[in-house]
């Protein structure tokens, strides 16, 4: 099985991605749905024997896994492709004051939590991107590409 994460900021299009591949037919799991644990901060991180059950089943052809935890990390090696999902900081903080399906980002101080990891943590993720889309096309065009991409 052919393993691939898709990371970036909030905002990116990350959950978007994931419910256009599964109407495609692909196994594509979105990990704020239930594969986090909070923390006192309030961020998250991925519940780590969660995810690696995941990621050790063998039940389909290709596995997404869409997700930025920074406990990410210690999963990168078993994914056999990283794509990192990119968009402009102005379309970032639109993105997040419009969306409906998830209210992160919108509270002043969530926001700026987004701004300040765009500038630490996106760096950080291009570092160990196999592949970097930017997501200011037609969601379409940004599931095609991710799919040429890891030959999916």
């Amino acid at each position: 099985m052919k393993r691939v994460l898709l990371t970036g900021m909030s905002g990116t299009g990350k959950s978007a991605v994931v419910r256009a591949l599964a109407a495609r037919g692909y196994k594509a799991i979105d990990t704020d749905d239930g594969w986090c644990q909070a923390l006192a901060d309030g961020r998250q991180i991925w519940r780590e024997e969660a995810i690696g059950e995941l990621l050790a089943t063998e039940d389909a052809d290709v596995l997404f896994v869409a997700g930025c935890e920074e406990n990410q990390v210690q999963f990168h090696a078993q994914f056999d492709h990283i794509v990192l999902l990119s968009a402009p900081l102005e379309t970032l903080v639109e993105r997040l004051a419009n969306r409906a399906s998830n209210p992160f980002g919108k509270a002043p101080e969530e926001l700026r939590r987004v701004l300040d990891d765009v500038e630490t943590v996106e760096p950080l993720l291009r570092r160990v991107a196999d592949h970097e889309v930017r997501t200011t096309v037609p969601l379409n065009e940004v599931v095609n590409t991710v799919l040429r991409l890891v030959d999916a």
